[in-house]
């Protein structure tokens, strides 16, 4: 069975955008859904909607992988799934190591998409002394004194940090020193990683606060609406009010 250590996904050299790469996956899985349901093809205008992107901006990203569909029947969904899954190399089998089995790490473990999806976790570690050997999704943890040696009998290219932020450049580091040449980083601090390495960061606390920023730019929006439609009080408009001067002027919006 290939590993991801001897076999890389075919993307760059065929020269495909990082922007359309990182909307092969919203288009998998929606493919996957529809396959799922037995639905044999789609047309371009349903599958943008599942995927939630433009449907001319689906057409240009299909285009990238040769594949235009068939007018009046649309694209063959199996077909698609294939192709697609090709692209990102999952049609092969790419061992993870996940280190830092806290609660967040707990639940990568136990998240049941990763084999479905081309990923087969090899190794849970951590640093703690009293998880080795203790079972989390049906694996035993070990210890990180064996992560090299875990990396280089496993094949792996692919690391998950989901360590606290003190520990993951660190963890970083030997992870890279072992041969992992891709990090998906959940640990709320930027890694520093040399070139020839890929690095995606997760951050739950930062996705929070654009939605924060979201909400109250909405929030402020309603209340300048009620604001506008709210019937105006004689006597209290900005112009002709008096003060103990005479006449306070308008104030002017900035």
């Amino acid at each position: 069975m290939a590993t991801g250590r001897t076999h890389r996904p075919a993307t760059r050299s065929r020269g495909i955008p990082e922007a359309t790469v990182a909307r092969l996956p919203l288009y998998l899985r929606a493919l996957t859904a529809l396959s799922e349901r037995s639905v044999p093809t789609v047309s371009s205008e349903e599958l943008a909607a599942a995927a939630g992107v433009n449907s001319a901006k689906l057409r240009k990203d299909f285009s990238y992988l040769g594949s235009y569909g068939t007018r009046g029947v649309g694209y063959d969904v199996e077909y698609l799934v294939y192709q697609i899954s090709r692209e990102l190399g999952l049609t092969q089998d790419w061992p993870v190591v996940i280190v830092g089995i806290g609660n967040l790490g707990a639940a990568l473990a136990n998240y049941g998409g990763f084999a479905s999806r081309g990923f087969r976790v090899a190794a849970l570690i951590d640093a703690d002394p009293a998880m080795a050997g203790k079972p989390v999704a049906g694996m035993p943890v070990q210890h990180t004194d064996e992560l090299e040696k875990i990396i280089e009998d496993n094949g792996v290219s692919i690391g998950v940090i989901a360590t606290p932020a003190g520990a993951a450049q660190q963890v970083s580091e030997r992870l890279i020193a072992a041969g992992v040449t891709s990090i998906l980083n959940f640990a709320p601090t930027v890694l520093s990683v040399p070139d020839g390495v890929d690095v995606r960061k997760v951050d739950l606390s930062i996705e929070l606060q654009i939605l924060a920023f979201h909400e109250q730019r909405k929030a402020g929006e309603e209340a300048a609406a009620e604001a506008a439609s709210a019937p105006a009080v004689r006597g209290t408009s900005a112009v002709g009010r008096k003060g103990p001067d005479g006449d306070v002027p308008a104030v002017m919006p900035a």
